[in-house]
């Protein structure tokens, strides 16, 4: 069974030029080519053609999307990645789902709120010591004063950048793409930029960026965001490759 290009448009919410526009990069090639011209997908192309959408969900460009692809041979098993993604990004805003949930009844019923349910899932404080640490108590009270200082629609957006940023980290190190590859840069550009944006934070020299590197593979509180010492050291590789080019 197979469906035209307009029908998987439709489905996908896409459109035909753009699914034309895949085609072209190699990303996803009609399964047949029909006599009238008209492309058709088959089961195999609907997957890819998934793999492709969630993948630009998380923010990565076609090339890196293209390198990605091309690194994963089994789709069940990249999937199965995705899913597993998916899924720690579920609970985070089930949590986040419950304690506003739980707000909303309090205020409603005049009920006490604890301060720990409130917050619970939007904790930024659990560094605090560290941070002081490291860059001094003005660094903390910046960056405290920057997060505190946003609307709530304001740190959703810089939360869904981050989000994006450590699964396309995840993605890319599970695909096996090389650390030097376009794929791989242009994420190390990102979390450059990233970091950039974030007031408190020393100057993001090469120094600075390589150090951060290193400590997203020695300390396993941050190498947990990258799906453990591999993907940190991945990160961290990737990183190094970046500072060495372009700081």
């Amino acid at each position: 069974m197979d469906w035209s290009i307009q029908q998987i448009a439709r489905l996908s919410g896409t459109t035909s030029r753009t699914l034309r526009h895949y085609g072209q990069l190699g990303l996803l090639a009609p399964s047949r080519i029909g006599a009238n011209g008209y492309r058709y997908y088959d089961a195999a192309s609907l997957v890819r053609l998934q793999r492709i959408l969630l993948l630009r969900d998380l923010g990565l460009g076609l090339p890196a999307i293209g390198e990605l692809l091309s690194g994963q041979t089994d789709d069940a098993d990249a999937l199965g990645a995705h899913l597993r993604w998916l899924r720690q990004e579920k609970d985070r805003l089930d949590r986040q789902i419950g304690t506003v949930e739980s707000t909303i009844e309090k205020l409603r019923t005049g009920e006490g709120l604890m301060a720990e349910e409130a917050l619970d899932g939007f904790d930024h404080t659990v560094y605090r010591d560290e941070v002081e640490e490291r860059w001094g108590a003005k660094s903390y009270a910046d960056g405290d004063r920057w997060w505190r200082g946003m609307s709530d629609g304001e740190r959703a957006r810089w939360r869904e950048r981050q989000d994006s940023l450590l699964t396309g980290w995840r993605e890319a190190a599970a695909s096996g793409i090389p650390v030097g590859s376009e794929g791989a840069q242009a994420l190390a550009r990102r979390q450059f930029d990233w970091l950039s944006g974030i007031p408190g934070l020393p100057a993001v020299d090469r120094e600075y960026f390589v150090g951060l590197g290193d400590m997203y593979v020695a300390d396993e509180r941050f190498a947990a965001n990258y799906g453990g010492v591999d993907g940190a050291t991945f990160v961290r590789d990737a990183m190094r490759i970046f500072a060495d080019r372009e700081l």
